[in-house]
C-alpha cells in the first residue's frame, strides 16, 4: 500500500528574533487551509534574522528578499499555486483583487 508523497513546508525562523510564535501561527494556518494537500509543516530554528518559507525546496517567501513578513492571504496563494493549483481559496482569492 503506497501513498502518494505530499509536499513538505519548511518555515525557517530566527530564534534570536523570537519569531517562533509567528512561525507556529503560519504553520497552523497552512495546515488548516491545506489539510489534505500537505504532508508536513516543519519549524526550522535558525539565526541571523532569517524568516524563510519553502515548499519542497522551492522558496515561496524570504523576509529579506520579499520585504518583511507575508500577509497570510498572499502566502496561502503562493503555497496553493504549488500544492493545489486548481483549488479556489474563497475569500482569500478575492482579498488580493
Amino acid at each position: 500500500m503506497s501513498e502518494t508523497r505530499r509536499p513538505r513546508v519548511a518555515i525557517s525562523y530566527c530564534t534570536q528574533c523570537r519569531w517562533l510564535l509567528r512561525a507556529g501561527w503560519i504553520a497552523q494556518e497552512l495546515l488548516s487551509t491545506f489539510p489534505r494537500e500537505l504532508g508536513e509543516v516543519a519549524l526550522v530554528p535558525t539565526t541571523g534574522g532569517a524568516f524563510v518559507i519553502e515548499v519542497d525546496d522551492v522558496r515561496v517567501w524570504d523576509r529579506a528578499a520579499d520585504g518583511g513578513f507575508p500577509e497570510i492571504a498572499e502566502l496561502k496563494r503562493r503555497v496553493r499555486d504549488l500544492v493545489a493549483p486548481g483549488r479556489a481559496l474563497g475569500h482569500v482569492d478575492r482579498a488580493g483583487d
